[in-house]
């Protein structure tokens, strides 16, 4: 079979053989090893106790879902440069390395993954919000129509 021929059992875009890498799900899964991530209706409390929370939302999904009241939202995009204890882009008040951080996206996923990064920057309390966003409205929790706090 030459390149870009497929075999007869394959389906266009999908490579025959072993693929490089791993699944998303086990990456994930990995990322949430030894973690305790934050539960919705304990996400008050963490605030109470001095918890930074981080909205990574996109803007789309913010302006029709909502904020949660007290959650800072920065774009997934610059979240490393605005949060690095050693970065010479880090926001205004930012959390300090001992600080809990708890990143809320829309569903719990892409929050894992930001808050590995986090820790990856020496943020060694951060993780995430279980079920996101929509875990935390579907609990009937509070919701405001702006965010407390925009950072670019």
């Amino acid at each position: 079979m030459s390149a870009g021929e497929l075999s007869a059992d394959a389906t266009p875009g999908t490579p025959a053989g072993p693929l490089p890498g791993r699944p998303v799900e086990d990456i994930v899964a990995a990322a949430r090893e030894g973690t305790d991530r934050v539960e919705p209706g304990d996400l008050a409390a963490a605030q109470a106790r001095g918890a930074h929370v981080i909205d990574v939302r996109s803007a789309v999904t913010r302006d029709v879902e909502g904020h949660i009241p007290g959650a800072v939202v920065v774009e997934r995009l610059v979240l490393d440069w605005r949060l690095d204890p050693r970065g010479a882009w880090r926001m205004a008040g930012a959390p300090e390395p001992e600080d809990e951080v708890i990143v809320v996206c829309n569903e719990g996923y892409h929050s894992t993954l930001a808050a590995r990064d986090l820790r990856e920057l020496g943020l060694l309390r951060a993780t995430d919000l279980v079920g996101g966003f929509r875990a935390y409205r579907a609990a009937g929790l509070p919701t405001a129509t702006e965010p407390s706090r925009y950072v670019d």
